[in-house]
């Protein structure tokens, strides 16, 4: 398959046919031990923080390495201190072309996906590797 008939066949999947809808999140005061625990038990590596119900961040599994490992955040530290806002998501009705556009210009490997306003799963740089892997096939 040339690469214009790949980019048309690619540019057909939506984000919701890819994404995962295992969402959990957390208040802003969750520690980060606490959030490595829902990590783990979930086995996820992503949450959602939520202000107010309201989904406002994103702390990933990554950010355990770049931002608290190294930085030497305290266990107890609120998760609101190492998160990243705002939380960047994508319209679940969206190509993965846009949404694996968009995480490489903003260089980040989770999408929040929404509908109607709603955070409903995530997308990950994972999700859309796994898909290629079976494409190529």
């Amino acid at each position: 398959m040339d690469h214009e008939n790949l980019e048309k066949s690619l540019s057909k999947i939506l984000v919701r046919d890819i994404m995962s809808d295992s969402l959990i999140s957390a208040d802003p005061s969750t520690t980060v031990y606490q959030i490595a625990k829902l990590m783990e038990k979930g086995g996820v590596g992503a949450i959602i923080v939520k202000k107010d119900n309201i989904p406002t961040g994103i702390i990933t599994d990554r950010d355990f390495a770049i931002k608290i490992a190294s930085q030497k955040y305290p266990l107890d530290t609120p998760v609101h201190k190492v998160a990243s806002y705002p939380l960047q998501t994508i319209n679940a009705n969206e190509s993965i072309l846009v949404a694996a556009d968009l995480m490489s210009s903003k260089k980040i490997r989770k999408l929040a996906v929404v509908e109607n306003k709603k955070v409903v799963g995530i997308v990950t740089s994972t999700n859309l590797v796994n898909l290629l892997a079976l494409k190529k096939r």
